[in-house]
């Protein structure tokens, strides 16, 4: 039985690859703290991040339908904890870091914004002026500036390797790096995993909600190749199934297909080019953890479909289009009353500037409270 961190880590390192993270092995916090006795660094990071208020607004968010428009719905909370699950088995499979793969799955979309994509695109325009806005930059922002629940430091102060796996969009970039230390051309494992965890899970679950809403229909699907083969999968599986049972097992298989693709992609590129650590999984000259060519085209054309049949569907942009118009005029509204956001958020004006706070501050509402705060401030009278 396995009591103390010191026993994790040794597990760690007889299981895990020696491309992986392991947590004995980490770049330590940008405060310096203690090693907690009975956790890796990573397991109390996953702790931290669950128990943020920040996590815990994700579940009054949008994922594609407003928040409270129906009770089945996914909402940015269940996506997270589905793409978790999904980032956990990848890393498993492939002896990758469990815990870390999980971290920056549940971390990944702590700054998003309300409303969607939509939502974020807004803070982005509003903001050009001052630095734009990313949400995977703003999760990075959340633990180490916004969410501050401890006395001895500013943020959640978590370990570097899950605040690098928050910077997806940036790691690519020439001289990339955080706290001194490079962030590509490619990131570790478990941040690809997580990656790519978020596309797989968006690709099944958006689909379910959209044929629950009655948006989409079977017969649009099929005029994709990648339902066409999840389907032609459940028939052969399953051949005498209801139409309720046939939907649900095919949209399992949307997942399970993406898996499989991912998996052997992966074990190919790891016999191919050998890494033999973490920066080795950085400095490959290609991406470990990708899908293989005809599953990319087959996305393509699927993510293609679905915004012109979901996203882009009269329903979703009107109701997403009337939410953003708000969140635009409440985020003006801040601008021109600072006094009337909350009271730690005042407190940063001094040094973070009053447009820089207002972003952080709406950012950081749910679909739900920034609804209440437009109604509250008389904004649809204006």
């Amino acid at each position: 039985m396995k009591h103390a961190r010191t026993d994790w880590e040794r597990a760690e390192e007889a299981h895990l690859a020696a491309y992986a993270t392991h947590s004995a092995g980490s770049r330590g916090r940008h405060h310096a703290e203690n090693d907690h006795p009975l956790r890796s660094c990573f397991a109390r990071d996953r702790d931290r991040i669950l128990h943020s208020r920040c996590f815990r607004r994700l579940e009054y968010k949008t994922q594609v339908f407003v928040n409270g428009t129906a009770d089945h719905y996914r909402t940015r909370l269940t996506h997270t904890m589905e793409m978790a699950a999904v980032g956990r088995t990848l890393a498993r499979i492939l002896q990758a870091n469990e815990d870390l793969t999980e971290c920056i799955c549940l971390a990944h979309d702590i700054g998003h914004s309300p409303f969607g994509h939509a939502g974020e695109n807004v803070l982005d325009d509003l903001m050009k002026n001052e630095g734009g806005f990313d949400h995977n930059l703003q999760s990075l922002r959340s633990v180490e500036v916004i969410e501050s629940p401890y006395p001895g430091f500013q943020g959640i102060n978590l370990s570097w390797e899950v605040r690098a796996g928050l910077l997806k969009h940036e790691a690519h970039l020439e001289h990339a790096e955080l706290d001194g230390h490079p962030l590509g051309p490619f990131q570790s494992l478990e941040a690809q995993i997580s990656d790519l965890a978020d596309d797989m899970t968006y690709h099944a679950h958006d689909v379910d909600d959209g044929l629950e809403a009655g948006i989409v229909t079977v017969a649009q699907l099929e005029q994709t190749a990648f339902w066409n083969l999840a389907a032609a999968a459940t028939r052969e599986r399953y051949p005498n199934l209801s139409d309720d049972q046939f939907l649900r097992a095919t949209i399992r298989n949307l997942l399970e297909l993406q898996m499989v693709d991912a998996v052997e992609h992966a074990r190919q590129a790891l016999e191919t080019h050998t890494p033999q650590t973490v920066r080795d999984v950085m400095t490959a000259p290609v991406r470990i953890i990708d899908f293989s060519p005809g599953m990319k085209d087959m996305l393509s054309q699927f993510t293609a479909f679905m915004f012109e049949k979901l996203y882009f569907h009269h329903r979703v942009a009107d109701s997403t289009q009337v939410a953003v118009d708000m969140m635009r005029k409440l985020f003006l509204h801040y601008i021109e009353h600072p006094e009337t956001m909350g009271k730690k958020a005042r407190a940063r004006i001094a040094q973070e500037g009053l447009w820089r706070t207002v972003c952080d501050y709406v950012a950081g509402c749910t679909d739900r409270y920034a609804i209440e705060e437009y109604q509250r401030f008389g904004l649809e009278d204006k």
